[in-house]
């Protein structure tokens, strides 16, 4: 992202009072914000514009934070979204890291915290880094090519293009192909923390992984309890 290109937000909150003063924050810190008051209006703004990152609140009318973030990943399955809300149940939080959430984040939060946890979501996802870019560029794993930069999984017969976020777990998978990849250096390295939260996230990416690569019998990746997890590739 270039110095002179502001970084655009999508920003869905019902609470007038609340997205007005969240909106003024963002700018105040040089964000572009686009404000929308309800799920359907926050899915019309994200069609017609060009958005970075997205803030959703969970309880909203017409469309709740959920449908949003869902419709939204089937139109861009990279762009982060960070969930604000009121609620702190489990199953919630759960469910929104299902839903490929980057972060969440409970009301009532501090402004500053909302701007770090931000900037920290774009510094990860703005792109797979250059050093796993020009390292190594492809990989064979059995019968499948994985190609980094282009973030593409082929066979003879079947393609599945990737998330950046997949990219990245299975590049570091790759990395220690047949040994143990910590659980504790993926969180960090690509969710930039380990807690319970981000840690049932992975475990959601970690099975989508399995499934493209199911059609080779020979590849397995295992879950090591509590340490990691083993791409394993038997000839």
């Amino acid at each position: 992202m270039s110095d002179n290109k502001k970084i655009q937000i999508l920003l869905a909150e019902d609470d007038n009072n609340l997205g007005f003063v969240v909106k003024d924050s963002l700018k105040s810190n040089g964000f572009d914000v686009t404000l929308c008051l309800n799920g359907e209006d926050a899915l019309k703004a994200f069609a017609n514009g060009t958005f970075d990152i997205c803030l959703l609140d969970v309880m909203m009318p017409k469309k709740d934070g959920f449908a949003v973030a869902e419709t939204i990943r089937e139109l861009n399955k990279d762009i982060p979204i960070i969930f604000l809300t009121a609620k702190t149940m489990q199953t919630d939080k759960v469910k929104g890291f299902t839903l490929g959430a980057d972060d969440y984040i409970t009301k009532p939060f501090d402004f500053q915290e909302l701007i770090l946890r931000i900037n920290a979501i774009l510094k990860r996802s703005l792109l797979i880094t250059d050093k796993e870019v020009e390292s190594v560029v492809a990989y064979e794993i059995g019968k499948y090519h994985f190609d980094i930069k282009n973030q593409v999984l082929t066979t003879t017969n079947f393609e599945q293009k990737l998330t950046k976020k997949e990219t990245r777990i299975l590049t570091f998978l790759c990395e220690n192909m047949n040994d143990i990849a910590s659980r504790e250096q993926l969180l960090k390295n690509i969710w930039g923390n380990d807690d319970y939260f981000s840690g049932r996230s992975m475990d959601v990416f970690i099975s989508k992984i399995r499934k493209y690569l199911s059609a080779d019998t020979n590849i397995q990746i295992t879950n090591i309890h509590g340490v990691g997890f083993k791409l394993e590739v038997t000839k």
